[in-house]
């Protein structure tokens, strides 16, 4: 159970209902114990010999990997006392998530392995919408930060049982990637979501990024994904095509929510939830379908 001082905290500053809402979001305390051994013994964790072999696979050094693994495991169990601190302390959405990335175990990751989230393609990839998104802005010929060398390697991995123990070090990870960038950045969505790591600290930092490089800029490619499972992009009359882009972000949210309200299937499970998504944002936004 939380510390009832914890709990105390965030009651005055959010009161009961948060209090109700952050207690079911809490891991599982099973994993959180499990991530203390690991921490202290990092070898005894059963996927040790697996990253070991991939990040030899992937070109580490030795004692590069090791340091690696220590901090990964480190960061995994001081987590949840920041995911804790962070709703205590924290109404704000954003204050949140910076605290949760406050964990020194991963910016000491970040420091250790920076220079192997480089990119070998021309240019860098963000999405939002699914991992298939990943995969199609791959294919694309652009680099997201699960094909770097580093990033491919933690993406093949469990890690943990808990996610919120882990997606904090993706939270770091990505803003040290969007750094690299060096010329065009390609953004593939299939949904939009205002609260997503891509919309509240990808985007902002590369924004950082470009006032110092005229040559990074950003190119928008809203995706849908057909009955079949091929992923599409949307043109501005609405018709679907293999390949389309956008200079802004509200030109391409616009376009892709205008063939979701308009054009999508019911009966196409594929893009079902994106649908959806797209709905509640504009029912909350006091604009129901």
């Amino acid at each position: 159970m939380p510390h009832p001082a914890v709990l105390a905290d965030l009651q005055r500053t959010v009161g009961n209902a948060a209090v109700t809402r952050w207690v079911r979001c809490q891991g599982d305390p099973d994993a959180r114990e499990e991530a203390r051994r690991h921490a202290a013994d990092p070898t005894v964790h059963g996927e040790w010999g697996t990253f070991r072999d991939m990040m030899a696979q992937a070109g580490f050094p030795d004692d590069v990997t090791d340091s690696a693994w220590q901090l990964v495991l480190g960061g995994i169990a001081e987590q949840g006392q920041l995911n804790d601190e962070a709703m205590a302390k924290y109404a704000d959405r954003q204050e949140q998530r910076d605290h949760r990335a406050s964990n020194s175990w991963y910016q000491d990751l970040v420091k250790l392995i920076g220079d192997y989230l480089k990119i070998d393609t021309p240019t860098l990839a963000l999405w939002s919408g699914g991992r298939q998104v990943s995969d199609y802005a791959l294919a694309k010929g652009h680099t997201p930060l699960e094909s770097t060398p580093f990033g491919g390697v933690v993406d093949k991995l469990t890690l943990t049982s808990d996610w919120m123990l882990k997606t904090p070090m993706w939270n770091v990870l990505s803003k040290a990637f969007v750094d690299h960038a060096r010329g065009p950045v390609h953004i593939f969505l299939r949904a939009y979501n205002p609260d997503s790591v891509l919309v509240a600290q990808e985007i902002p930092q590369l924004r950082v990024v470009m006032a110092l490089n005229p040559a990074v800029r950003l190119i928008w490619h809203p995706v849908y994904t057909v009955a079949d499972g091929r992923l599409m992009e949307v043109t501005k009359s609405l018709e679907l095509t293999s390949d389309t882009s956008y200079p802004t972000r509200d030109e391409c949210v616009q376009v892709l929510y205008d063939y979701l309200r308009l054009i999508h299937d019911p009966a196409n499970a594929q893009s079902e939830r994106a649908h959806e998504e797209m709905s509640a944002h504009l029912a909350a936004n006091g604009n129901p379908q």
